[in-house]
């Protein structure tokens, strides 16, 4: 409560219009309303240039929105740097002048319904708005520096970016961050090994040795690998895209009521975010040999995170999915992003520290955008069968007792897992994500030590017993609508 009030203190600062399209059935209702309107706009621009034989400018008009499924969180990952839109807009077509005047002021007013987002108690959905209206204009001054941006070099950055280019280096999609003085000589197959150039093959042999190996910068994570360059800088971008995601999701969790004050005034963060460290081995074996002897079960796992540590380890090949990694990186995440307690959830409410991370193994990409949850992602098909089929069930009363070695020694822990990622699911999604951000302070509550048995029905306002048939509501509906169906926001 009190985060929100500050939130709310805050974002009356950043913006200065009126919202436009609220309701009183609130923040979710108002901005299907908003995205309903565009969407007929988009649709009447696409017709206008169809009219004008602009076939491909029509079809990119109707795809710019996706298809929302209520059951989902529908986000999207901005760019790591847009130049303003404002320099080139003399150049461009009559058709794109058109749809910029209607993204500018879609941007105002998502801008604007974060403010209502506010007031309703939702910060994460506050901060998803304002992603959204960066998305439609990249050169949204409140919205950008509310984000943690900086204008440098007419472009927007952030700090890490600001010190990198700062250096004169500049990103390469396949390199990395490399010295502007070096790009075209790594792009003919040349490496430089402490000062030295040689052919790329000659500089893979030396760094065989994960301890001379590749160490690759982003803004979030250092990751070591043995592979390769190439290979590192895409797990790195990956990993910047769950970061991305993730901060949209849980941002109650990773700023206090102080910073997110902050963001909304359109100041930037107190301190910057810390590097969170990766290892990448080139194999399964090399990654089994190195970390047997701290996890003698380490042949079952396809990645693991060790939190005493503060270091996650994956390996390359056909084996990696892409739900561990994300699984694993989500826990890395919540353990480093702020102080928390040790051995979290020791003693009892074990089960969203894995569900949490469950749920975040349904992060896929689609056309421009992500989605996370979904009644047939991740696990949530085997919560389902287990709950209405087999009647497996442990109430949320009882589960809530069972703390981080009661879990993990459990028979049942299998189908302990499936529930937990079902539940989980059903915490962030159902009836608008109205549990999400209570489910946020829960989870805030645990990794600080200071939940008990009963935070998560305190957090929710709900107890329980309803929780629990809630629970079986949500899992008993029908399948989400068939894709021929007409667009509708969340």
């Amino acid at each position: 409560m009190a985060r929100a009030k500050a939130l709310a203190i805050g974002l009356v600062v950043l913006v200065s219009m009126g919202p436009r399209f609220l309701c009183a059935a609130g923040v979710v209702a108002a901005r299907a309303s908003l995205y309903s309107s565009y969407g007929d706009q988009l649709n009447r621009l696409a017709e206008w240039c169809e009219k004008r034989q602009l076939p491909e400018a029509a079809e990119q008009l109707k795809a710019w929105l996706p298809r929302r499924d209520p059951d989902q969180l529908t986000l999207f990952v901005l760019p790591s740097s847009e130049a303003p839109t404002d320099k080139d807009k003399s150049s461009k077509s009559d058709w794109r002048k058109r749809w910029q005047v209607l993204r500018d002021d879609q941007a105002d007013a998502l801008v604007a319904l974060a403010r209502q987002a506010v007031s309703e108690h939702r910060p994460s959905l506050a901060y998803e708005l304002v992603t959204e209206a960066v998305r439609e204009n990249p050169d949204h001054k409140q919205g950008r520096r509310l984000l943690g941006y900086i204008k440098f070099r007419d472009a927007w950055h952030t700090p890490f970016e600001v010190r990198q280019l700062s250096g004169n280096k500049v990103w390469h999609e396949k390199f990395g961050w490399l010295p502007k003085s070096q790009v075209e000589r790594y792009a003919k197959g040349q490496r430089n090994y402490q000062g030295r150039w040689m052919p790329a093959a000659e500089e893979a042999d030396l760094r065989h040795d994960l301890k001379r190996g590749w160490r690759i910068e982003s803004d979030h994570y250092i990751v070591t690998t043995n592979h390769s360059l190439e290979e590192g800088v895409r797990l790195a971008r990956r990993l910047e895209t769950l970061y991305a995601i993730w901060q949209q999701v849980f941002v109650a969790y990773l700023a206090d009521e102080a910073e997110l004050a902050r963001r909304f005034e359109g100041r930037l963060p107190r301190r910057e975010p810390r590097q969170h460290n990766v290892v990448y081995y080139r194999s399964r074996e090399e990654y089994n040999d190195a970390l047997r002897s701290r996890q003698p079960q380490i042949e079952i796992t396809l990645g693991i995170y060790f939190g005493n540590e503060q270091m996650a380890h994956f390996f390359a090949g056909k084996d990696q999915e892409a739900g561990t990694l994300y699984h694993e990186a989500t826990h890395q995440l919540f353990q480093e992003t702020r102080p928390v307690v040790p051995d979290v959830a020791r003693n009892e409410n074990f089960w969203i520290v894995e569900g949490i991370a469950c749920y975040m193994e349904s992060l896929a990409e689609g056309q421009g955008y992500y989605t996370l949850g979904g009644r047939d992602a991740g696990r949530i098909q085997a919560a389902r069968e287990r709950l209405l089929k087999d009647e497996f069930y442990v109430p949320l009363a009882q589960l809530v007792l069972i703390g981080m070695e009661g879990l993990q020694r459990d028979s049942r822990l299998p189908k302990l897992y499936s529930e937990s990622a079902g539940l989980t699911t059903f915490l962030m999604q159902d009836s608008g994500g109205r549990y999400r951000d209570p489910l946020v302070r829960y989870l805030d509550a645990i990794y600080t030590g200071r939940a008990t048995t009963k935070t998560l029905a305190e957090a929710t306002g709900t107890d329980y017993e309803t929780l629990d048939r809630q629970y079986r509501e949500y899992m008993s509906r029908s399948e989400p609508a068939d894709e021929g169906k007409s667009k509708s926001p969340r």
